[in-house]
Protein backbone atom coordinates (compact mmCIF):
# COMPACT_ATOMS: atom_id res chain seq x y z
CA UNK A 1 0.00 0.00 0.00
CA UNK A 2 1.42 3.39 -0.95
CA UNK A 3 2.04 5.97 1.76
CA UNK A 4 -0.54 8.83 1.71
CA UNK A 5 0.74 12.15 0.43
CA UNK A 6 1.41 14.76 3.09
CA UNK A 7 -0.69 17.93 3.00
CA UNK A 8 0.80 20.58 0.75
CA UNK A 9 2.81 23.26 2.50
CA UNK A 10 3.82 26.76 1.52
CA UNK A 11 7.47 27.76 1.83
CA UNK A 12 9.57 30.87 1.20
CA UNK A 13 10.37 29.36 -2.21
CA UNK A 14 6.75 29.03 -3.38
CA UNK A 15 4.89 31.67 -1.35
CA UNK A 16 4.96 34.48 -3.92
CA UNK A 17 4.14 32.05 -6.73
CA UNK A 18 1.06 30.90 -4.81
CA UNK A 19 0.03 34.54 -4.26
CA UNK A 20 0.34 35.15 -8.00
CA UNK A 21 -1.69 32.05 -8.78
CA UNK A 22 -4.44 33.16 -6.39
CA UNK A 23 -4.46 36.59 -8.03
CA UNK A 24 -5.04 34.88 -11.38
CA UNK A 25 -7.94 32.94 -9.85
CA UNK A 26 -9.65 35.89 -8.13
CA UNK A 27 -9.65 39.52 -9.28
CA UNK A 28 -10.29 40.74 -5.73
CA UNK A 29 -7.15 39.02 -4.47
CA UNK A 30 -5.30 40.51 -7.42
CA UNK A 31 -6.51 43.92 -6.19
CA UNK A 32 -4.85 43.28 -2.81
CA UNK A 33 -1.50 42.65 -4.50
CA UNK A 34 -1.89 45.71 -6.71
CA UNK A 35 -2.80 48.01 -3.80
CA UNK A 36 -0.73 46.61 -0.93
CA UNK A 37 1.87 44.25 -2.38
CA UNK A 38 2.60 40.74 -1.16
CA UNK A 39 1.63 39.81 2.40
CA UNK A 40 4.29 38.77 4.89
CA UNK A 41 4.74 35.01 5.07
CA UNK A 42 3.71 34.84 8.70
CA UNK A 43 5.11 31.82 10.51
CA UNK A 44 5.99 30.63 13.99
CA UNK A 45 8.14 27.76 15.24
CA UNK A 46 6.40 24.48 16.03
CA UNK A 47 6.76 24.83 19.79
CA UNK A 48 4.77 24.77 23.00
CA UNK A 49 5.34 28.53 23.28
CA UNK A 50 3.71 29.11 19.89
CA UNK A 51 0.60 27.20 20.94
CA UNK A 52 0.46 29.14 24.20
CA UNK A 53 0.70 32.34 22.16
CA UNK A 54 -2.25 31.24 19.99
CA UNK A 55 -4.30 30.40 23.10
CA UNK A 56 -3.54 33.89 24.42
CA UNK A 57 -4.79 35.36 21.12
CA UNK A 58 -8.23 33.82 21.51
CA UNK A 59 -10.81 36.63 21.44
CA UNK A 60 -8.36 39.43 22.35
CA UNK A 61 -6.19 41.83 20.39
CA UNK A 62 -2.84 40.66 19.07
CA UNK A 63 -1.14 43.35 21.16
CA UNK A 64 -2.77 42.13 24.39
CA UNK A 65 -1.78 38.53 23.66
CA UNK A 66 1.83 39.49 22.92
CA UNK A 67 1.98 41.57 26.09
CA UNK A 68 0.91 38.52 28.15
CA UNK A 69 3.40 36.27 26.35
CA UNK A 70 6.25 38.71 26.95
CA UNK A 71 5.33 38.97 30.63
CA UNK A 72 5.40 35.17 30.83
CA UNK A 73 8.81 35.08 29.13
CA UNK A 74 10.15 37.54 31.68
CA UNK A 75 9.01 35.31 34.52
CA UNK A 76 10.08 31.86 33.25
CA UNK A 77 12.81 32.82 30.73
CA UNK A 78 11.99 29.81 28.56
CA UNK A 79 8.32 28.90 28.01
CA UNK A 80 8.23 25.12 28.52
CA UNK A 81 5.49 22.79 29.80
CA UNK A 82 7.46 21.99 32.96
CA UNK A 83 8.03 25.65 33.86
CA UNK A 84 4.37 26.53 33.22
CA UNK A 85 3.22 23.82 35.61
CA UNK A 86 5.39 25.30 38.37
CA UNK A 87 3.50 28.61 38.25
CA UNK A 88 0.62 29.33 40.61
CA UNK A 89 -2.70 30.85 39.55
CA UNK A 90 -1.57 34.15 41.05
CA UNK A 91 1.69 34.10 39.10
CA UNK A 92 -0.11 33.42 35.83
CA UNK A 93 -2.58 36.18 36.63
CA UNK A 94 0.37 38.55 37.06
CA UNK A 95 1.30 37.58 33.47
CA UNK A 96 -2.18 38.74 32.35
CA UNK A 97 -3.56 35.22 31.95
CA UNK A 98 -7.28 34.90 32.60
CA UNK A 99 -8.43 32.01 34.77
CA UNK A 100 -9.67 30.16 31.67
CA UNK A 101 -6.46 30.65 29.70
CA UNK A 102 -4.41 29.57 32.71
CA UNK A 103 -6.31 26.28 32.79
CA UNK A 104 -6.09 25.83 28.99
CA UNK A 105 -2.33 26.36 29.09
CA UNK A 106 -1.93 23.89 31.94
CA UNK A 107 -3.99 21.25 30.10
CA UNK A 108 -1.74 21.69 27.08
CA UNK A 109 1.42 21.45 29.19
CA UNK A 110 0.17 18.28 30.86
CA UNK A 111 -0.77 16.74 27.50
CA UNK A 112 2.73 17.34 26.16
CA UNK A 113 4.51 16.07 29.27
CA UNK A 114 2.34 12.94 29.40
CA UNK A 115 2.97 12.22 25.72
CA UNK A 116 -0.70 12.61 24.83
CA UNK A 117 0.43 14.93 22.05
CA UNK A 118 3.83 15.34 20.42
CA UNK A 119 4.34 18.49 18.38
CA UNK A 120 7.29 17.03 16.48
CA UNK A 121 5.16 14.07 15.40
CA UNK A 122 2.47 16.47 14.16
CA UNK A 123 4.86 17.55 11.40
CA UNK A 124 4.36 14.15 9.77
CA UNK A 125 0.62 13.78 10.37
CA UNK A 126 -2.43 14.62 8.27
CA UNK A 127 -4.30 17.83 9.09
CA UNK A 128 -7.51 16.08 10.21
CA UNK A 129 -5.60 13.83 12.58
CA UNK A 130 -3.80 16.81 14.12
CA UNK A 131 -7.16 18.57 14.52
CA UNK A 132 -8.59 15.52 16.29
CA UNK A 133 -5.70 15.44 18.78
CA UNK A 134 -5.71 19.19 19.49
CA UNK A 135 -9.46 19.74 19.77
CA UNK A 136 -9.62 16.90 22.30
CA UNK A 137 -7.82 19.27 24.69
CA UNK A 138 -9.87 21.69 26.76
CA UNK A 139 -9.63 25.23 25.43
CA UNK A 140 -8.38 24.32 21.95
CA UNK A 141 -11.00 24.58 19.23
CA UNK A 142 -11.02 24.88 15.47
CA UNK A 143 -9.72 28.46 15.32
CA UNK A 144 -6.71 27.69 17.50
CA UNK A 145 -6.03 24.55 15.48
CA UNK A 146 -6.36 26.42 12.17
CA UNK A 147 -3.88 29.09 13.25
CA UNK A 148 -1.44 26.44 14.49
CA UNK A 149 -1.65 24.50 11.22
CA UNK A 150 -1.22 27.69 9.20
CA UNK A 151 1.53 29.42 11.16
CA UNK A 152 3.51 26.63 12.83
CA UNK A 153 3.20 23.86 10.21
CA UNK A 154 2.71 26.02 7.08
CA UNK A 155 -0.17 23.87 5.87
CA UNK A 156 -1.46 25.47 2.71
CA UNK A 157 -5.21 24.89 2.67
CA UNK A 158 -6.93 26.33 5.75
CA UNK A 159 -9.53 29.08 6.03
CA UNK A 160 -10.13 30.20 9.65
CA UNK A 161 -13.75 31.27 9.31
CA UNK A 162 -13.86 31.90 13.07
CA UNK A 163 -11.37 34.76 12.70
CA UNK A 164 -13.10 38.15 12.90
CA UNK A 165 -10.43 39.98 10.89
CA UNK A 166 -10.74 37.43 8.06
CA UNK A 167 -14.53 37.67 8.10
CA UNK A 168 -14.46 41.48 8.01
CA UNK A 169 -11.79 41.53 5.30
CA UNK A 170 -13.61 39.21 2.91
CA UNK A 171 -16.88 41.08 3.38
CA UNK A 172 -15.19 44.42 2.68
CA UNK A 173 -13.12 43.11 -0.23
CA UNK A 174 -16.12 41.56 -1.98
CA UNK A 175 -18.66 44.21 -0.90
CA UNK A 176 -20.80 41.67 0.92
CA UNK A 177 -23.57 42.61 3.37
CA UNK A 178 -22.57 42.57 7.04
CA UNK A 179 -25.15 39.86 7.70
CA UNK A 180 -23.59 37.46 5.16
CA UNK A 181 -23.48 34.06 6.94
CA UNK A 182 -20.17 32.31 7.54
CA UNK A 183 -21.37 29.35 5.45
CA UNK A 184 -21.37 31.62 2.40
CA UNK A 185 -17.85 32.82 3.19
CA UNK A 186 -16.67 29.21 3.40
CA UNK A 187 -18.11 28.58 -0.08
CA UNK A 188 -16.33 31.65 -1.46
CA UNK A 189 -13.07 30.49 0.09
CA UNK A 190 -13.48 27.06 -1.45
CA UNK A 191 -12.50 28.50 -4.83
CA UNK A 192 -9.03 29.27 -3.40
CA UNK A 193 -8.34 25.65 -2.50
CA UNK A 194 -5.70 24.18 -2.22
CA UNK A 195 -4.17 27.51 -1.14
CA UNK A 196 -6.72 28.89 1.31
CA UNK A 197 -4.04 29.58 3.93
CA UNK A 198 -2.15 31.90 1.60
CA UNK A 199 -5.42 33.54 0.53
CA UNK A 200 -6.16 34.09 4.24
CA UNK A 201 -2.77 35.77 4.66
CA UNK A 202 -3.63 38.04 1.76
CA UNK A 203 -6.90 38.89 3.50
CA UNK A 204 -5.12 39.62 6.79
CA UNK A 205 -2.67 41.82 4.87
CA UNK A 206 -5.60 43.67 3.31
CA UNK A 207 -7.28 44.09 6.69
CA UNK A 208 -4.11 45.41 8.36
CA UNK A 209 -3.26 47.73 5.42
CA UNK A 210 -6.73 49.22 5.07
CA UNK A 211 -7.24 52.58 6.80
CA UNK A 212 -9.41 52.05 9.87
CA UNK A 213 -13.02 53.11 9.54
CA UNK A 214 -13.14 52.42 5.82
Amino acid sequence: MSKPLMPQQFTPDNFYTICDRLAEMDADLAHILQMHGYPPMWSRPNTFESLVHIILEQQVSLASALSALNKLRERVQEVTPARILLLTDAELKECYFSRQKSSYTRYLAEAIISGQIDLAVFEHMEDDEIRRHLTALKGIGNWTTDVYLMFALQRADHFPVGDLAIVNAIKALKSLPKETPKEELVLIAQQWSPYRTVASMMLWHYYLSKPKGK
